[in-house]
């Protein structure tokens, strides 16, 4: 399975950071993942909300498809120059969501990541969530807003504010590896998974 987590100038380190460790313990657990950090903007060093730099594989067109991207957040309520609603507001992120997700690519935010994957129109009338600050524009933009830690719309998945997406990163490795890596990888990182995940019912 390849993920990709894509990095923008702007996005909160923690919501990229913790699902690519997740991603990487569960690799080393024997799940079929190969995950890397994105630059989809045609350069490889971002930085990030709190200053962290981070070199970034850019984006090729030559690249293959991949089966799940992951849209962090950062600098939506704050309204900063760069982060989540600058690149919403510069659309070219939404534009490549929308795009990937009409050839079979699963998408997940998390935190404000979810009003860039609205933003790309793939949250309308879908069950979703975000950070709680957030929640509003959310739901102005068509969502249908549920009281969840992790939303699991089957295609498109989000979670709330920056630790939650822990809790999304080994809910997929559950989902796509099985709770038998999940639960090792959960227990290496030292971390209890908070709060329900929410899952559309599967027909």
């Amino acid at each position: 399975m390849r993920i990709e987590i894509v990095v923008f100038d702007g996005f909160d380190e923690l919501d990229a950071i913790g699902p690519f460790e997740v991603f990487q313990n569960a690799a080393k657990y024997g799940a079929d993942f190969s995950v890397r950090l994105v630059s989809w903007s045609g350069v490889s060093e971002v930085v990030a909300a709190h200053g962290l730099r981070v070199t970034a594989d850019r984006q090729d067109a030559k690249d293959a498809r991949p089966d799940l991207v992951i849209i962090p957040g950062g600098g939506w309520n704050d309204r900063n120059p760069q982060g989540a609603r600058a690149e919403a507001e510069r659309g070219a992120i939404p534009a490549r969501l929308a795009e990937l997700h009409r050839a079979g690519t699963k998408i997940a935010a998390i935190c404000t990541g979810a009003m860039i994957v609205a933003t790309a129109n793939l949250l309308g009338g879908r069950a979703a969530t975000t950070h709680h600050s957030a929640i509003n524009d959310l739901r102005a933009a068509g969502a249908d807003v549920k009281s969840a830690r992790v939303v699991d719309d089957g295609d498109v998945i989000t979670c709330g504010g920056v630790t939650s997406g822990l809790d999304l990163a080994l809910w997929l490795v559950e989902r796509f590896a099985g709770p038998e890596i999940a639960r090792p990888v959960e227990s290496e990182m030292d971390y209890e998974r908070r709060g329900d995940v929410w899952q559309r019912p599967r027909v």
